[in-house]
């Protein structure tokens, strides 16, 4: 008899959202978390944006949940009076080459199922957005922010009126199958071991080394970690923009943008720095600001000089697969690895938050093919 039929390890916004999906199904769950708080990595340190899912490849998990999971989050928000706003969102074109890139974002997202966005001339754009200047512009309507923090909190209360456990500063160590199920050693003030049925791995930042804690697990089943760490830079002062500005996006990165939250402050970034596998290192290099400031300045030409401060930094936790660059969520089961009851989350950057709801959803059908 196992002590709990399944162990969640991380209680970011995804660890809690598929705990709570579970606990309402039934399951008697606990969520284990190495921090002495939850959310408080990737989950804590993004841009807050309700993504509407235009920029993923077509078919992807990213895009396929990214926009299942803004509908999902929105609806979330207004029975739970989670504090939210759908801003929109301008992705504008501030070089003649770009202006050619517009109309493949909107096929591109159509593909996607986002069939709302529109195309603005530059005199339109600016006319909603007068601190703006662009040569074209596509409006996304569904764009939006959200309170994170207050939105995760809603998602473990939840899931603790389900029944759903919680341990803080609780990292697993080392999990070694046994007949039905895993026997696990966990980190905490008592150096407890308890045994479960199912096992999920959906520490984040934190995945690789609770899959190289798996006894058992080959490890060409566990992706390269490649870190993508981002800053973000803020000014005091009124917002400039109400819409979210986004320039027409170059390469992997979307490129330093605007966003503000629900108190009125605001910020620009993030840059793309890659870690590799190196470790979490939350720091910002106050000289990086005369770049965001050339960047920025492409489309907000009035922006005052030498106002930009360090604001917040994060680290996406991206893969790499074949020594290339993975760009989607991985999901990894039995299926993949031949280890019963293991389900392991690897890769879950932007637009993770966004699409929460509907990851949850995912694992659960998973764990009701696969799990025990």
């Amino acid at each position: 008899m196992a002590d709990v039929q399944t162990v969640v390890v991380g209680a970011g916004v995804i660890g809690i959202a598929i705990a709570r999906k579970l606990a309402r199904s039934g399951h008697d769950v606990l969520i284990l978390e190495a921090e002495e708080k939850i959310a408080q990595h990737t989950s804590s340190r993004n841009s807050q944006v309700v993504h509407a899912g235009i920029y993923y490849p077509a078919g992807s998990w990213r895009a396929k949940l990214c926009v299942a999971g803004k509908t999902m989050l929105y609806e979330y928000c207004k029975g739970r009076h989670v504090p939210f706003e759908i801003t929109q969102k301008l992705i504008v074109a501030v070089e003649d080459a770009h202006v050619a890139r517009l109309p493949l974002l909107v096929e591109k997202a159509a593909a996607n199922g986002v069939t709302d966005l529109v195309m603005l001339s530059a005199a339109d754009a600016m006319a909603l957005e007068p601190n703006l200047k662009c040569k074209g512009a596509i409006l996304s309507p569904s764009t939006g922010i959200v309170d994170a923090p207050a939105f995760i909190l809603s998602l473990l209360g939840e899931a603790e009126a389900a029944g759903a456990m919680l341990a803080l500063a609780s990292p697993l160590q080392a999990a070694r199958p046994v007949t039905g199920g895993f026997e696990l050693q966990v980190g905490d003030a008592q150096r407890t071991t308890l045994t479960c049925k199912n096992l999920i791995n959906a520490a984040g930042l934190g995945a690789w080394d609770v899959a190289k804690g798996v006894d058992g697990l080959n490890p060409r089943h566990v992706p390269r970690p490649y870190f993508a760490k981002g800053s973000w830079f803020g000014m005091a002062g009124r917002a400039p923009f109400q819409h979210l500005i986004y320039p027409v996006p170059d390469d992997e990165s979307l490129g330093v943008h605007y966003t503000r939250d629900l108190g009125g402050g605001f910020r620009f970034g993030p840059d793309l720095e890659y870690l590799g596998d190196s470790e979490l290192e939350y720091s910002i290099d106050a000289e990086k600001a005369d770049a965001f400031e050339n960047s920025v300045r492409r489309w907000w030409p009035d922006m005052p000089q030498g106002m930009f401060q360090p604001d917040s930094c994060g680290i996406r936790p991206r893969i790499m697969l074949d020594g290339k660059t993975q760009s989607d969520f991985m999901f990894s089961g039995p299926k993949d690895h031949g280890i019963d009851g293991l389900l392991q989350l690897f890769g879950f950057e932007s637009p993770g938050l966004t699409s929460s709801l509907a990851i949850a959803d995912v694992v659960a059908q998973l764990m009701g093919e696969n799990m025990r």
